[in-house]
């Protein structure tokens, strides 16, 4: 694995513009063609080969928050807790994840956190950098078939959903519009039958259940929007989702809440200390005397929101944001590659159950946020 620093693109902007990467320097300059991350065959099976343990043990894990009523770890409000379990016993499918990781091409991918809910950057990875890679390096090859493995997965779901049509929602924001617009582009080549709306164009009936802006029952819906932030809604819109949660089809399911919760990090130190791919973590702070270093996260943040790193008893960063009411959890310090002083983190993608492909973000320290930049990679040797 290593950093190489290359030319960029004639008219670059307008090139990752044409695939959808719209906000390329919306908070300055997010996308960096004028390098990439070089690696192995050897080194991308080893990631390959993690992401899916990493994924399998990270069900086990869910199924013994359930199993042990650890909801509370999570501060998983106990009003959703029924429709969770209802709805994991049903196994309804998911589409997607993405699980970052600290990697040197070295020794094991060590495990930062697993995106589950509702996933970023994905149209940088599975369309930006591929469409760069035929452009500068056309012979050579990349560890992304999400695109394909998106419309697979589809086609796998669509048994599954209820009603003649997927319903997309979420933000109205740009970035949430073209990530939504593409995975409705790879339903739709599926044979799926879609609709799009954003969350406060949800309506609802009557008689409780929730409709589009024509007035239709919406029976399947596909949400870029966090579960977290639907229980925060207004009261009525919640107590619909609690009572018809599991009479739709909601991708991701709200099972998704054990896993994008960073307490799932604790549970699976505990249930898997062995395991070379992840860090020591837990819930107690007491813990920490015992390690040299370590992150404290909130257990629900985002973008590196109200990260805090302590290395020997003394606060080495931190990060600022809205994030902490709900808890933290402790993670021992994972060792991110310095790149000439940038430091990049793997983001490797689950689609359905299997590895998928990968996109780095790397930052000027080690708290990956909304700042970080997106660099494409290339598989050589």
């Amino acid at each position: 694995m290593k950093r190489v620093v290359n030319p960029v693109r004639a008219d670059w902007q307008r090139k990752v513009e044409s695939v959808g990467l719209a906000w390329h320097s919306a908070k300055g300059a997010y996308w960096n063609e004028a390098a990439y991350y070089s690696f192995t065959m050897d080194e991308i099976l080893k990631l390959e080969d993690a992401t899916n343990k990493v994924h399998a043990m990270c069900l086990e894990a869910a199924q013994h928050i359930i199993d042990n009523d650890l909801f509370d770890k999570l501060h998983i409000p106990a009003r959703v807790v029924p429709l969770i379990i209802a709805a994991w016993q049903q196994e309804p499918p998911s589409l997607y994840g993405r699980f970052d990781f600290a990697y040197d091409g070295m020794g094991p991918p060590k495990m930062l956190e697993y995106n589950a809910d509702t996933p970023t950057s994905l149209v940088e990875a599975s369309l930006a950098q591929w469409f760069w890679l035929q452009d500068v390096f056309p012979a050579k090859d990349q560890f992304n078939s999400l695109h394909e493995r998106l419309i697979e997965q589809w086609k796998m779901l669509a048994p599954y959903l209820q009603g003649d049509r997927l319903h997309f929602a979420g933000m109205d924001d740009i970035e949430d519009g073209v990530t939504l617009a593409y995975l409705r582009d790879t339903a739709e080549q599926a044979g799926i039958t879609c609709e799009t709306l954003t969350i406060p164009q949800i309506g609802m009936s009557s008689d409780g259940f929730f409709t589009d802006l024509n007035d239709q029952v919406i029976e399947s819906i596909f949400k870029l929007y966090p579960w977290e932030w639907i229980m925060n809604e207004d009261e009525r819109f919640v107590r619909g989702v609690l009572e018809r949660g599991t009479d739709m089809q909601w991708i991701e399911p709200v099972w998704k809440m054990l896993l994008s919760n960073k307490g799932l990090l604790a549970v699976l130190w505990d249930l898997f200390p062995d395991s070379p791919y992840l860090l020591p973590a837990s819930f107690d702070v007491a813990d920490t005397l015992t390690w040299d270093a370590y992150v404290r996260k909130p257990l629900l943040s985002r973008e590196g929101a109200n990260v805090t790193v302590t290395m020997f008893d003394q606060t080495l960063m931190e990060s600022q944001g809205d994030y902490g009411d709900e808890g933290y959890v402790y993670q021992s310090l994972a060792t991110i590659p310095n790149m000439n002083g940038l430091y990049p983190v793997i983001g490797s993608w689950i689609i359905g159950q299997e590895s998928a492909g990968m996109g780095i973000r790397e930052s000027k320290r080690i708290i990956t946020d909304n700042m970080s930049q997106f660099v494409p990679h290339v598989i050589e040797g």
